[in-house]
C-alpha cells in the first residue's frame, strides 16, 4: 500500500521541525527515510544499516511506504533532536561521530552503539580503560601477508606498541601517541574493518595496516586511540579548550589517488605513483600499501612562497599519456605532476590551494608546528 496524500503532507510538516532536515545519524541533507519505531529521519545509506537491526528499528520510505497514524504520531513526538538528547546524551568528547562521507563501518558501529547497545545514554557505558591490550591482524611490511599481532595502547606511557608474538618481551615498534594518526581504509586494505596507522619514524612517515574480524572491536580501538591522544594534548596544551584540540586527533586524509611525477631535474620520465595528502604533507608511494613513502612534500602557506597552478612549464619532457599537469612551487624547488583526467587535476588543485590558503586556526603557529612535527 502506497503513502496517501494526507500522510505525505504530515511527514513533510514534521520534517520542517529543526533537526529533522538532516539524517539523524550521519547528517546527510534531506533524508528520505524514517525509522517509525525510533521516530527519526534517516538517509538511504543509514536506512540500510537500520534494516540490519530490525528488532530495534523499523524503516519506511517517506515517499513510498504506507504509514499508520500511530507511526506518524511517534515521528511527530520524537524526531531527531529528541532522539539525540536520549541516545547521544553522554557521547565522550573524543568519540568520533561519522558523517555521510565516512566508511560504512564507522556509520554502522555508530548506529549500533546508539540504538542497539545504548552506549551513550549515561556516562558509565562507554569508558575506555587506560590500557587496551589485544590482537589485531597486521600486514607484513615485506611479504604483504596479514598475521596476528599483539597491540598494547597505554595512556600512562602515551604509546601504542605491537609485538610479533603474544608473549614477546620486547615490542617490534613503539609508536608515540602524539605523532600518530589512524584512519579507516577499507578499500585500500581490502577489508571492511581495515585501519591505517601512520607515524613518524626517523623523520619519515611509516604506515602499518591492520584489521579485526569484529567491527566493534576495531572501532573501539580507534576511539581508544583518540581518547589517549586527547588526554596527552590536554596536558601538553593546558590553555587550549577541547574544542580546539579535537580537530588535532585522528584525521581522514584530505585526498588520495594516482598521479604521475617526474624527478627534481625534470628531465626524467613521469612515473605513476600513489599520492596521499595528509594535512600539509603530500606523500607519494610506489604502491598504496607501502610501509614508507618514496618522498614527501611539505605544503606551506602561500604567503611563505608556496603556490600551485594548472599545467607544466614550457618545454617539460613528457613521456606518458596523462596530460593534465600540475605545478607546485615551494621555496626550494618545483614539483611537476600529471593527472589522467581533467576532473582529477581540478580536484587535486582545489585541495592543494585550500591547504596553502589555510592558516593556523585552532592553535598558535608555534603550537601547530609542534603538533605537526612532534615535540
Amino acid at each position: 500500500m502506497s503513502l496517501n496524500a494526507s500522510a505525505a503532507r504530515t511527514l513533510r510538516e514534521i520534517q520542517q521541525i529543526p533537526g529533522n532536515e538532516v539524517c539523524a545519524d550521519c547528517g546527510a541533507l534531506d533524508p528520505g527515510w524514517g525509522s517509525c519505531s525510533l521516530g527519526v529521519f534517516i538517509c538511504l545509506d543509514c536506512s540500510g544499516i537500520h534494516r540490519n537491526i530490525p528488532a530495534i528499528s523499523k524503516v519506511k520510505s517517506l515517499n513510498l511506504s504506507h504509514w499508520e497514524d500511530h507511526e506518524l504520531q511517534l515521528m511527530a513526538e520524537n524526531g531527531n533532536q529528541m532522539a539525540k538528547s536520549k541516545y547521544e546524551a553522554a557521547v565522550p568528547v573524543y568519540y568520533y561521530k561519522p558523517t555521510h562521507k565516512d566508511c560504512r563501518l564507522l556509520r554502522e558501529q555508530w548506529i549500533r552503539a546508539k540504538y542497539e547497545r545504548k552506549e551513550f545514554t549515561d556516562h558509565l557505558r562507554w569508558s575506555p580503560t587506560e590500557t587496551r591490550d589485544g590482537m589485531l591482524m597486521k600486514r607484513g611490511r615485506d611479504n604483504g601477508q596479514f598475521l596476528s599481532r599483539r597491540f598494547v595502547l597505554s595512556e600512562r606511557e602515551g604509546t601504542l606498541k605491537y609485538f610479533t608474538k603474544y608473549d614477546a618481551k620486547e615490542p617490534k615498534a613503539i609508536i608515540k601517541i602524539d605523532g600518530m594518526n589512524a584512519t579507516f581504509q577499507p578499500e585500500k586494505i581490502g577489508n571492511p574493518n581495515g585501519l591505517q596507522i601512520t607515524y613518524l619514524k626517523d623523520y619519515s612517515t611509516r604506515s602499518i595496516f591492520v584489521y579485526h574480524d569484529s567491527g566493534k572491536e576495531i572501532v573501539d580501538w580507534f576511539n581508544s586511540i583518540r581518547a589517549v591522544q586527547l588526554r596527552y594534548l590536554q596536558v601538553a596544551f593546558p590553555g587550549a579548550t577541547d574544542t580546539e584540540l579535537i580537530p588535532k586527533l585522528t584525521r581522514n586524509f584530505l585526498k588520495e589517488g594516482y598521479m604521475e611525477k617526474t624527478g627534481p631535474r625534470q628531465t626524467e620520465g613521469f612515473k605513476k605513483r600513489w599520492f596521499t595528502l595528509d594535512h600539509r604533507r603530500l606523500m607519494y608511494y610506489k604502491d598504496p600499501l607501502d610501509a614508507f613513502a618514496k618522498g614527501e612534500v611539505f605544503l606551506g602557506n602561500k604567503d611563505h612562497g608556496y603556490s600551485v597552478s594548472a599545467g607544466l612549464p614550457a618545454g617539460t619532457y613528457r613521456n606518458g599519456a596523462w596530460q593534465h599537469g600540475i605545478t607546485i612551487k615551494t621555496p626550494d624547488r618545483c614539483y611537476l605532476f600529471t593527472c589522467e583526467l581533467e576532473s582529477d587535476q581540478q580536484d587535486w588543485l582545489k585541495h592543494f590551494s585550500d591547504v596553502m590558503s589555510s592558516c593556523f586556526n585552532h592553535l598558535t603557529a608555534g603550537q601547530e608546528a609542534k603538533l605537526f612535527n612532534g615535540p
